[in-house]
């Protein structure tokens, strides 16, 4: 079921094992060239996660 264009970006958090996991917008991975199986790094800044290329 695909979402309205208005809702693309709003996404839930799921259970994985013992993980919670959140999916990331195809368009969003594409314009930054990232790839299934590439390292992150995830920070916290206030209420606000920074996702970002492990080799920066």
């Amino acid at each position: 079921m695909r979402r309205n264009l208005k809702d693309k970006n709003t996404r839930k958090l799921f259970g994985r094992g013992g993980s919670t996991a959140l999916t990331i917008p195809r368009e969003i991975l594409t314009k930054l060239k990232w790839r299934k199986g590439q390292k992150v790094i995830v920070k916290q800044r206030g209420k606000k996660i920074i996702i970002s290329d492990w080799e920066k």
